[in-house]
C-alpha cells in the first residue's frame, strides 16, 4: 500500500515562506520627571508699596500689617496664660528699669507686653527708597528721637512713677476683657510715657 502523503524524489519542493521583517523597536519614552511635592505655605502678605518718587528725594513710609496667630489662639492664650504672665513681666521690667543699668532690657520687655498678653504682633514701619535705576529698597524706618538728656530727666522726674500708674491702669483695662483694646493701646505707649520715646 503506497502512502500518498510521502513526497517522492520527483516531488516539487514547497515554495519558500516569505520572511517578515522584524517590527521596528518601540521607542522607549523617558518617564516624566517626578513632580516635587511641596508643602503648602500660608500666604504672606508683603508690605504694601505705594507710589514712590523716582528721584529718591522724599522717601515714603510704609506700614506693614501685623502678623501673628489667629483670634481664637490669641483668646485662649489670654485666658490661660497671658493675664498672669503679663503681671510678672511688668514687675520684672519695672525692677530692671529702676536699676538704671537694666533700663535697655526693661524697655525691651515693655515693648513686648502686648505680645505676652495676647500674642499680638507688632506693626512695623518701613522706609521706601528708590534708586535712579528704579530699584526699590525697604529699610526699617528710624523715627528721630528727642535728645537723650531730655528723656533721662523725664524718666527721673516723671516717667518712673507715671509709667507705673499707666501700666497699672492698662493692666486693669486688659483684664476686664471688654476694655482690652484700650489696655493694649496704653501698653503700646509705655515707652512714650516713661521716656518720651517716639514711635
Amino acid at each position: 500500500m503506497s502512502d500518498t502523503n510521502q513526497a517522492g524524489p520527483d516531488a516539487e519542493p514547497a515554495p519558500p515562506v516569505a520572511e517578515t521583517e522584524p517590527a521596528p523597536p518601540v521607542a522607549e519614552t523617558e518617564p516624566a520627571p517626578p513632580v516635587a511635592e511641596t508643602e503648602p505655605t500660608p500666604p504672606v502678605a508683603p508690605p504694601p508699596i505705594t507710589a514712590v518718587n523716582v528721584n529718591g528725594q522724599t522717601p515714603q513710609m510704609v506700614v506693614a500689617p501685623r502678623q501673628g496667630p489667629g483670634f481664637l489662639a490669641r483668646a485662649v492664650w489670654f485666658v490661660l496664660i497671658g493675664w498672669w504672665l503679663t503681671a510678672i513681666v511688668i514687675v520684672i521690667a519695672y525692677a530692671l528699669a529702676l536699676s538704671i543699668l537694666g533700663l535697655p532690657f526693661a524697655f525691651s520687655l515693655f515693648n513686648r507686653i502686648p505680645a505676652v498678653l495676647t500674642l499680638r504682633g507688632r506693626t512695623k514701619t518701613y522706609q521706601v527708597e528708590t534708586t535712579a535705576e528704579g530699584t526699590r529698597y525697604l529699610t526699617a524706618a528710624n523715627v528721630e528721637q528727642r535728645p537723650m538728656w531730655l528723656r533721662a530727666i523725664w524718666f527721673i522726674l516723671v516717667g518712673w512713677w507715671f509709667g507705673a500708674l499707666w501700666m497699672a491702669v492698662a493692666y486693669v483695662l486688659c483684664v476686664l476683657i471688654l476694655t482690652l483694646p484700650f489696655g493694649l493701646a496704653m501698653f503700646n505707649r509705655v515707652g512714650a510715657v516713661m521716656t518720651l520715646l517716639r514711635y
